[in-house]
Parts: structure tokens; C-alpha cells; sequence
């Protein structure tokens, strides 16, 4: 994966060097064409940089990988998962038309994001514009989240994909634990046939988060 760690930071490889997303720190390495350039991957700004960092492992997004992106606001997470993915495609599901319009003008600069103004409950009105992907990823923020991923990756992930939601306690239940939310939602996605493979808490960058990677049971 086009993924750097080094003194506690994460890194990208700039799929459009000399561009930024959100005002990340560029850094170019070598003296001498082709330079290298990479962005800094902020995890106060990204709940998946925020994973990598607390140690997620098992993602393997290859350069040839095809995302759909769940709450794709307006890209400063896929424009990372962009550059990972610099010959693959991500479908970037975002319900709002004001983060739609920042997203678009994201995708004018980057050819492998396919923006979609949709509702990711109703993953049905976009079937005929997703195929089948090797990831769903979804940061949705509200309290049928675990649902709407499953029903996402019931519908376009592959037989060997995996799934990665990133669950935010207090959009689901203002007054349960998050402890206990996170085992109930937990408890949601075995029972509809996934197998959780890494649990993720997301402090210090996101309080009261967690993030779970899945694959289909067998």
C-alpha cells in the first residue's frame, strides 16, 4: 500500500503532487526526478488515519482496489484512500449537496473518485452505478449506521472484500455506555452473517469511537 508511518505520523503518496485537500502538510523526498512527494494523513481529521495509527492491520487496499466509501463528505478521508488506490476506483456515497459540490471538484483533479449524491440508506438507488468492490467503508453518523453498512455490503461487496465502519457511540445512544453500544452493535453485525476481525478504539483523535473490520462468514 502506498501508506509511510514514521515519528508517529502517516503518510500518503501525493497521487497529485504540488496539490493539497485540507491544508496537510506536503513533503518531497529525494534530490533527484522523479521526487517523491506525500501528504501527511491527519487522524484528528480521518477516524481511518486515526485506526492506522492505533494499529489496524488487516486492510489491504491494493493500487488496483475498488472502494465504496460511505459519508464521503467532502474527501479529506478518500482523497487519502485515493491515493492508496491510485489505479483503482472509489465510489464516494455523500448525502449532503454542499459536501456533493467539494467532492466534485475533488474528483476534477483525481480520476479514480466516482462521486454519488445519495442516500447510503437506500443503496438500491445507486446500484446501477457501483460494482462489486473489495471494501465498503463507512463513517456515517447516525444510529442505523451498522444497518445501512450491512445493507451496503450485502449488495456490492465481493466474496473476499472486507468492511470497515467507523461507529460513533453518541449518534447511536446519548445515554448507554459507549462500551455497551459498542458490544450491541458488535452483537448486529455477527448475527447477519460477518465475522469481526479487528476491533479499533479510535482514542486519542475520536473520543467515544470505534472501528470494526469485517468479512463475510462462511
Amino acid at each position: 500500500m502506498n501508506i509511510f508511518y514514521k515519528d508517529g505520523e502517516i503518510a500518503t503518496r501525493n497521487l497529485t503532487p504540488g496539490i493539497k485537500v485540507y491544508d496537510e502538510k506536503l513533503l518531497r523526498d529525494g534530490e533527484e526526478e522523479p521526487i517523491e512527494e506525500y501528504r501527511i494523513w491527519n487522524p484528528r481529521r480521518s477516524k481511518l488515519a486515526a485506526a492506522l495509527l492505533n494499529g489496524l492491520e488487516g486492510l489491504n487496499l491494493k493500487n488496483d482496489s475498488k472502494v465504496l466509501y460511505l459519508g464521503a463528505s467532502t474527501g479529506t478521508t478518500v482523497s487519502h484512500i485515493s491515493d492508496i488506490c491510485d489505479e483503482g476506483l472509489i465510489y464516494a456515497v455523500e448525502f449532503s449537496p454542499v459536501s456533493m459540490k467539494k467532492l466534485i471538484r475533488l474528483s476534477q483533479k483525481r480520476n479514480n473518485i466516482a462521486p454519488i449524491l445519495a442516500d447510503a440508506t437506500k443503496p438500491k438507488y445507486y446500484l446501477n452505478k457501483v460494482e462489486k468492490v473489495d471494501l465498503v467503508y463507512c463513517d456515517v453518523a447516525q444510529e442505523k449506521q451498522s444497518e445501512l453498512f450491512m445493507d451496503n455490503m450485502n449488495l456490492f461487496l465481493k466474496e473476499e472484500g472486507y468492511g470497515l465502519i467507523t461507529i460513533k457511540a453518541r449518534s447511536i445512544d446519548v445515554i448507554q455506555k459507549p462500551k455497551k453500544i459498542f458490544k450491541d452493535e458488535a452483537k448486529k453485525i455477527k448475527e447477519n452473517g460477518y465475522s469481526i476481525l479487528e476491533k479499533i478504539k479510535l482514542e486519542p483523535y475520536e473520543k467515544d469511537h470505534i472501528a470494526f473490520l469485517v468479512e463475510k462468514s462462511f
